[in-house]
């Protein structure tokens, strides 16, 4: 992805974000259910319990809309702290999934804990297709608890 050709930023998200929130994350899960045997209203009602839910654990989380010429593509979630950053979530719509634009994300993310000196943590399912992009972009797993990977990325130190 050529960093001149695309109009990618991040924009604070909002109350009214909500729905588009929502969307962007039952793309991410309904997959998961499909062996369930649940209709798509249960399926739905489920994938609504446990986004609203996750979004009232995190109060501190900077949370931004992934924005690509102009159209809300997806949701980036960082913690930070004194002590290092917490990668909560990035999720993009199905469509915008494999193009570059996450590893764009996440390596600017890398870029900004090794300017400050911090480590990077995420937790990510552990038969998720995105373990294989955070290896490669060089985080280690540090924890596996069957269903879930902490992964961990620590800057060199200079």
């Amino acid at each position: 992805m050529q960093n001149e050709e695309v109009n990618l930023f991040l924009r604070e998200a909002t109350s009214e974000d909500e729905p588009f929130l929502f969307e962007v994350y039952a793309s991410t899960r309904i997959e998961e259910l499909e062996g369930s045997g649940w209709n798509d209203d249960q399926k739905r009602a489920f994938i609504r319990m446990q986004f609203l839910a996750r979004e009232r654990t995190y109060p501190r989380v900077d949370n931004r809309i992934i924005v690509l010429d102009g159209r809300s593509i997806g949701r980036m979630l960082v913690d930070r702290s004194d002590t290092g950053i917490v990668l909560r979530d990035i999720a993009l719509l199905t469509e915008y999934r494999n193009a570059g634009i996450g590893s764009r994300l996440i390596q600017d993310l890398m870029k900004e804990a090794a300017s400050a000196g911090k480590p990077i943590q995420l937790h990510v399912v552990a038969t998720s297709p995105a373990v294989r992009l955070y290896e490669r972009l060089g985080f280690r797993s540090s924890r596996d608890d069957g269903a879930y990977l902490e992964m961990n990325w620590v800057p060199v130190a200079g």
